[in-house]
């Protein structure tokens, strides 16, 4: 099986996809971005791709959520794997915190260590890139003093030191990965189930359209464990609605709250319904 994912090596996705599959022996297809993981599915190029959707402190990575609404129609959900995430403050050796210029990271590494910045690096420039693995490489090969917030297995790989240990803003800080495959294809076996969904506009704007639609899951006693709108570009004022409910397409109270949604709502597409960790 050929998977996906965000490289290069040293990538909290990286160690995230070894924890998932063991010794489950795969071919991997390391990309610079998420968008060139998800887009090796579409065409056909992986079978797999595992892609960051939610974390525990910053909320959902609202790039996966943008490539999957606009971007790879094609695709779904089969599952999803929990992982802590456990940032360090990494320099090249001999750099101290106070020789700093300047810090790289991903965007969600940057956001999920802020308190930590703001506290200790008070002024120090911010720069966001690709990913942690390629901040922790560009530390490495630049003569200044810089420093980069990633994982202990990029730091191993570019030959540099930690110098500071555990540094996200929040000890239980977890970041949800969702398998994507092409749609179809059959999700593995389960006791307990999600199903995810997208939906886009409810008719003429008024009061409580939102609560009309998302009481054909509540009259059925259905839980709703997300809910998150996002823009759909074409103008201002207009929304897809991201759901995650509890149950599987195949449960009688799931199929019929989303066939009373379809009555309601202009779009609705499912993402994928998959067995919870």
């Amino acid at each position: 099986m050929r998977i996906a994912y965000l490289g290069p090596a040293g990538t909290f996705t990286e160690d995230a996809l070894g924890e998932a599959l063991g010794d489950v022996e795969f071919e991997p297809l390391r990309t610079d971005t998420v968008f060139d993981a998800i887009q090796a599915v579409v065409e056909g190029r992986a079978d797999r791709a595992l892609a960051p959707y939610e974390n525990s402190i910053e909320g959902s990575v609202r790039g996966t959520l943008d490539i999957l609404a606009f971007d790879a129609p094609n695709v779904a959900i089969v599952g999803e794997h929990d992982y802590p995430v456990r940032q360090h403050l990494i320099t090249r050796e001999g750099v101290g915190l106070g020789d700093i210029e300047a810090v790289l990271s991903h965007q969600q590494g940057l956001a999920q260590t802020a308190r930590f910045l703001r506290e200790n690096l008070a002024g120090v420039e911010l720069r966001s890139v690709s990913s942690t693995a390629a901040a922790v490489r560009m530390v490495s090969e630049s003569p200044r003093p810089w420093a980069a917030v990633g994982s202990r297995a990029a730091a191993q790989l570019y030959g540099c030191q930690i110098l500071r240990e555990g540094i996200q803003d929040e000890r239980n800080n977890v970041t949800r990965f969702v398998w994507l495959a092409p749609e179809g294809t059959a999700p593995a076996a389960g006791e307990r189930w999600k199903t995810s969904l997208i939906f886009s506009e409810l008719g003429e704007d008024r009061p409580g359209a939102l609560v009309d639609a998302l009481a054909e899951f509540s009259s059925r006693g259905i839980n709703l464990s997300r809910i998150e709108s996002r823009p759909q570009r074409s103008e201002l004022g207009r929304y897809f609605f991201f759901l995650d409910a509890d149950g599987s397409l195949e449960d009688v109270g799931v199929a019929a709250a989303i066939a009373a949604l379809r009555t309601k709502a202009e779009s609705v597409r499912i993402l994928g319904s998959y067995p919870i960790i």
